[in-house]
């Protein structure tokens, strides 16, 4: 079996997460414990316990969801005796997953991750104002149609696509009133549902530039070395393994498009034959299932997830 391993992103934060396996594990202690200290923040608590509205911003939420997912990892490799090589061959992770990946493959130190997501939550939200920008999810449509809509609801304003999530949903993120246009024109490209998504800024869209420039500066202080197994880029479905091409991507895609879809359909081609998710929630393993019916998908988040997983290594 050949598999891969999926990191999540932003929206699968979720009061709560993380506590189990901070109860049951050593190694999870340990990860919330170095986030905690790298941040100079107890947001291990603020994910333990909320409250909800705080741990949502996206600077909490992008690190806190790395936190979930490296804990995962590092349970696996401890308790399981889980390797990278070994036991899975590719990583790929949904815009902030990437980071999460690259921390997993070994890419990234930990406490760099952890402040990086700090500054690149913060440097999105400081790149546009309030009010200025938004989000729309987009179901029962494919990436042509999402296109030809962003196109006529443009009208001079940026209304790009963001997320190409396949299974028929597509994120435009661009200028308010192009994405409120957007919403209004979705019934006439028949677009089943259109809806405002409830975001801080208007993440994978070119008003992000400014957010670009200070990621490239924070991503060239740090050190980033080969990962483990290649991970697959965001914004070129490509492994990629040559650290300076991994630094110059995170810049890429903080305006880029996240295209999952293609990501997941690539695993065919590589011969990938079981996406693991590794951490919150379960929504890349839901997508997952729906873009590629044969693919083995699950998600792995909790002890008895975790324990039933190490079985089958």
């Amino acid at each position: 079996m050949t598999r891969a391993i999926t990191f999540p992103g932003q929206g699968s934060q979720a009061v709560g997460m993380g506590k189990d396996l901070a109860a049951a594990f050593l190694a999870a202690r340990e990860v919330f414990q170095e986030v905690d200290e790298a941040l100079k923040q107890k947001l291990s608590a603020l994910m333990f316990e909320g409250p909800a509205d705080t741990l949502v911003l996206t600077e909490n939420a992008q690190p806190a969801l790395m936190a979930v997912s490296l804990a995962v990892i590092r349970v696996l490799e401890r308790e399981v005796g889980f390797s990278f090589g070994r036991h899975a061959a590719y990583v790929a992770g949904h815009s902030l997953g990437e980071y999460s990946a690259l921390a997993a493959a070994g890419a990234l130190q930990l406490p760099d991750a952890a402040r990086l997501l700090k500054r690149r939550g913060q440097a999105m939200q400081r790149a546009v104002p309030v009010g200025e920008g938004a989000m729309a999810a987009l179901l029962g449509v494919e990436l042509d149609g999402a296109k030809k809509l962003a196109e006529k609801a443009a009208q001079g304003q940026v209304c790009a696509i963001a997320n190409d999530n396949g299974a028929g949903q597509v994120v435009l993120s661009g200028s308010k009133g192009a994405i409120d246009r957007a919403i209004a024109l979705a019934p006439e490209f028949g677009i089943k549902r259109a809806m405002a998504l409830s975001v801080s800024a208007p993440f994978h869209s070119p008003l992000l530039e400014p957010a670009a420039r200070e990621m490239q500066e924070a991503l060239g202080s740090v050190t980033i070395s080969p990962p483990k197994v290649p991970v697959i880029a965001n914004v070129t479905v490509q492994p990629v393994s040559d650290p300076e091409t991994i630094r110059r991507l995170l810049v890429e895609q903080v305006t880029g498009l996240v295209r999952w879809r293609e990501t997941v359909e690539s695993f065919k081609g590589l011969g990938v034959t079981q996406a693991v998710e590794a951490g919150a929630g379960k929504v890349l393993t839901g997508l997952a299932k729906r873009i590629d019916r044969e693919l083995d998908a699950l998600a792995i988040g909790t002890p008895a997830e975790i324990e039933a997983f190490g079985k089958t290594l």
